[in-house]
């Protein structure tokens, strides 16, 4: 076991173990934020398995999870925008403490990869990671007009 694996299985075991717990138990608004960051954490520990066993489809996983992943929740928000009105979800903490491990990871993969075709897929897996999983939280805690009725 390499260090790459031992780090993509602290954020797979403990990031996405505890969102698993989320997703199952709790009030409802408890529920879309962990849905929400399950992907924000499941593509950083894709991306560390990727270069822990030297896989780019891996990368590839991991690109199509943060363009998909934001895009579930925008449905949820907006499927479950009724329910959620009352009690609207806050976890900006937890999705910046997401995106933040997000940028760290990628900009030390790209930084172990140099300059090629490989590191603008790790960038772009990147932004779209964090850019989908902030809309996504602030769609979730009513900050986006015409998606959930606000």
């Amino acid at each position: 076991m390499n260090g790459w694996l031992l780090a993509a299985a602290v954020v797979l075991g403990g990031g996405v173990g505890a969102t698993l717990w989320g997703v199952a138990t709790g009030p409802l608004r408890r529920r879309v934020v962990a849905q929400n960051l399950s992907t924000a954490l499941a593509c950083p520990g894709l991306l560390l398995l990727a270069q822990g066993y030297d896989r780019p489809a891996y990368v590839d996983l991991a690109l199509v999870l943060a363009l998909l992943g934001p895009v579930g929740t925008l449905v949820f928000a907006r499927l479950l925008a009724d329910e959620l009105a009352g009690d609207r979800p806050r976890a900006w903490g937890l999705t910046w403490a997401a995106a933040g491990l997000g940028a760290v990871v990628v900009l030390v993969l790209c930084a172990v990869t140099g300059p090629s075709r490989a590191t603008v897929k790790l960038l772009v897996t990147g932004a779209l990671l964090i850019g989908g999983n902030v809309v996504a939280s602030r769609a979730l805690s009513g900050g986006l007009t015409g998606v959930r009725g606000g």
